[in-house]
């Protein structure tokens, strides 16, 4: 039987750039903060309490995990985090329910008479 993702959806803003940029490779709390401001253009920016509640709760629920340190020369006190296939669903699922957002949006931005109240 499929999973039911649905009721993870939708993300919040701040999971949702947390689990892209685990998407392409595992990081550190202050390379995750970096990726998600390229992700955005400068546009949304994690703050430190924000990542690390938000972190705690995908792993709790299985769509983050911890990772182990790149090399030993990586500084001891740097925790590093992956995607789970899990997180990777939920991430897939919730990239769908933003396309069929959008291709709705767009359809009705193209409608040559907007219905309007009565």
């Amino acid at each position: 039987m499929p999973e039911d993702l649905g009721s993870f959806l939708p993300l919040s803003a701040a999971n949702l750039y947390i689990l892209f940029s685990l998407a392409a490779e595992d990081r550190h709390g202050y390379g995750i903060m970096q990726e998600v401001t390229r992700q955005s253009s400068g546009q949304y920016k994690l703050g430190p309490g924000t990542l690390y509640d938000n972190l705690q709760k995908l792993m709790n629920r299985g769509m983050v995990e911890d990772a182990p340190r790149r090399s030993a020369d990586d500084d001891p006190r740097r925790r590093y985090y992956r995607l789970t296939e899990f997180g990777r669903r939920i991430l897939a699922a919730e990239v769908a329910r933003l396309e069929d957002l959008v291709r709705e949006a767009k359809s009705h931005l193209r409608a040559p008479n907007p219905r309007r109240a009565t």
